[in-house]
C-alpha cells in the first residue's frame, strides 16, 4: 500500500511539473510584440546649408509614414547649428537633421559645427568636401582620398553622361527629376539600387575613419546615414 502511495505521489509531482512548465512558457514575453517599432508618420527636418542642390534632392524622397521638411538656409556650419535651434522653437519635429559641407571653411570651424551639432542631439550629415561626393558614390566606388570639389561638377557628368542626364553643378544646382529618377534607379551592370551602392561606399569609407577630425577626413559624406534613415519610412 506504501508502494502504491509512493508511485501515486510520483506521479502527481509529474503533473505538477508539466503544468508549471505550460504556465512559464505561457508567461514567457513576446519578442515580436516588444520589439521597438518605427514612430508612424515623424516629422523630419532637414536643416541644409546650401539653398539648391541638398533641399532639391531631399524633397524628391516620396515617403510613405513620414513627412520631411527640407530647408535651404544658406548659412554656414556653426551658422546653420543655431539656425536649426530657431526651427526648432517654432515646430515640434520628431527628428533635425543638419545638412553641409567642409569646403573652405576652416578645420576649427567645421569641428566645431559637429560638435554642437551632435551636443544638440541633431542627426549630422557632412560632406568632406561637398554634397555632390554623395553623388558621386552613386555611380563610382570612390574609396576616399583627395578629390578637389572643384572636379566634382565634370566627375559627376562624365558619370551621367551616358544617360544623357547633365548636372549644372556650376550654376542652378539643381538635383532635377532626371537626375534624381537615376540616382533613384538600379545600377545595369549589378541590378542593385544605386542608392543601396552608395550607402555601402560611404560607410565602408566611414568604418576605415577615427572621426577624431572630421575636417582632415577626405574625402567622406555622412549623408548615407540620414539617407538609410528616410528609407526605412519608404
Amino acid at each position: 500500500m506504501k508502494m502504491k502511495n509512493k508511485e501515486a505521489e510520483q506521479f502527481e509531482d509529474r503533473q505538477k511539473h508539466r503544468e508549471q512548465m505550460k504556465t512559464n512558457r505561457r508567461a514567457e514575453p513576446n519578442l515580436k510584440r516588444t520589439a521597438p517599432q518605427l514612430k508612424e508618420n515623424p516629422l523630419i527636418l532637414i536643416v541644409c546649408e546650401g539653398k539648391n542642390t541638398e533641399p532639391s534632392y531631399f524633397r524628391q524622397f516620396r515617403l510613405s509614414s513620414a513627412t520631411i521638411e527640407a530647408v535651404g538656409e544658406g548659412h554656414n556650419t556653426v551658422s546653420l547649428i543655431k539656425r536649426a535651434e530657431q526651427l526648432e522653437g517654432e515646430k515640434q519635429y520628431d527628428q533635425i537633421w543638419c545638412v553641409f559641407d567642409k569646403d573652405k571653411f576652416s578645420n576649427n570651424v567645421f569641428n566645431k559645427a559637429i560638435r554642437q551639432a551632435q551636443n544638440r542631439g541633431y542627426g549630422i550629415a557632412y560632406s568632406n568636401q561637398s554634397f555632390e561626393y554623395w553623388l558621386i558614390l552613386h555611380f563610382n566606388d570612390h574609396q576616399g582620398g583627395g578629390m578637389d570639389r572643384k572636379d566634382y561638377n565634370e566627375k559627376i557628368n562624365k558619370l551621367i553622361e551616358p544617360f544623357q542626364v547633365t548636372y549644372d553643378g556650376e550654376g542652378s544646382k539643381i538635383i532635377t527629376e532626371d537626375f534624381f529618377a537615376l540616382l533613384d534607379g538600379k545600377d545595369e551592370k549589378t541590378g542593385k539600387e544605386r542608392v543601396d551602392l552608395a550607402i555601402q561606399r560611404a560607410e565602408k569609407i566611414d568604418s576605415r575613419l577615427s572621426h577624431t577630425n572630421p575636417a582632415k577626413e577626405e574625402s567622406s559624406t555622412t549623408v548615407f546615414k540620414l539617407v538609410k534613415e528616410l528609407l526605412k519610412y519608404r
